[in-house]
């Protein structure tokens, strides 16, 4: 190699690496402010879906609101103060905010069409509540499939008639129930709800509930005492009621589950981010709707309460939860 050819080759090494360690080449930074905590299911779904579609592109820090089990609203207005003084010292780029407490009580009240962009995910059923869309915000609406399990539902029992809803006294979950009334009451069926705070309660209200057509066992997130070998073993002593649920971490309880995936809510909204890193207006991104479900069965409990499920449903549902 000649003496030119060295120098050029340096001259290059050295522009590449100023070029490289230059402020305007560092890595964007996100901000992951999560409604809940780590180790409830759906936020690590979401937070998994987020990680692996930033990794290598986005220096990402992340805020926990801890709401699922403090369910208090003192609390998590206090929760988003926080988030919003560790927003203005870390300076992000963008912020990623997971579940509705996150939009209730940090994006809606402090950065309504600020100049810091946000992308919102895991919000129940409407954006209406907190006026979305900002000229600053885009998002991605979670819904649950009501109607295509409620056919499930009239598929495996008749009468569908009479319906228990039970779950955690927590805010998406009435939230939630509200929904369901409504369509079921369109398809006069009688929904009544069961909102439970202690262990105590959810089975006396399951084994209450064992009268009615079928059961929605809803959510156990917001319960402090939940006991999971407690539960399964309180489902296979007095099941004898279709139940049914719309998360993948209550199978243990239920027989059937139509489930939304959280992986694809932080897949979406971390996609959706760096696109607007890369110059795209949240406005210009229409807010959508989760698009994935999973089938998902316990052949166990079914067998338990002697319930026979539709022959094609069984083998289109994962028996792996």
């Amino acid at each position: 190699m000649g003496v030119p050819t060295f120098r050029r080759m340096l001259q290059i090494y050295v522009f590449i690496t100023l070029a490289i360690s230059w402020p305007g080449a560092e890595a964007a930074k996100c901000l992951l402010i999560m409604s809940y905590h780590k180790g409830y299911a759906w936020n690590d779904g979401i937070e998994k879906g987020v990680e692996e579609t930033l990794r290598g592109k986005c220096e990402l820090k992340k805020f926990y609101m801890d709401t699922k089990r403090n369910t208090h609203p003192e609390f998590a207005k206090k929760k988003a103060l926080e988030a919003k003084s560790l927003i203005e010292e870390y300076r992000p780029d963008i912020v990623i905010a997971s579940d509705d407490n996150a939009s209730r009580y940090l994006v809606s009240r402090y950065y309504k069409d600020s100049s810091l962009p946000f992308v919102f995910c895991g919000v129940n059923w409407t954006a209406d509540e907190y006026g979305y869309p900002y000229r600053n915000v885009t998002g991605m609406v979670e819904v649950a499939p009501i109607l295509p399990l409620l056919k499930i539902i009239k598929q495996t029992v008749n009468p569908a008639l009479r319906g228990v809803y039970l779950s955690a006294d927590v805010v998406t979950e009435h939230k939630d129930y509200v929904h369901y009334k409504k369509e079921y009451e369109k398809r006069n069926i009688r929904l009544t709800a069961y909102f439970v705070r202690t262990m105590d309660e959810w089975e006396e209200k399951y084994t209450l509930a064992q009268s009615a057509d079928f059961i929605i066992v809803n959510n156990y997130a917001g319960i402090a005492d939940w006991d999971a070998r407690r539960a399964i073993r309180h489902v296979r002593n007095y099941s004898k009621t279709f139940t049914v649920t719309n998360y993948k971490w209550m199978m243990p309880y239920a027989m059937f589950a139509l489930t939304k995936n959280a992986h694809e809510q932080g897949v979406w909204a971390a996609r959706v981010a760096l696109n607007i890193l890369e110059g795209s207006a949240p406005y210009e991104i229409p807010v959508t709707v989760n698009k994935e479900w999973n089938m998902l069965v316990n052949p166990e409990l079914l067998d338990i309460a002697g319930i026979e499920m539709n022959k094609r449903t069984l083998r289109r549902a994962s028996r792996s939860w």
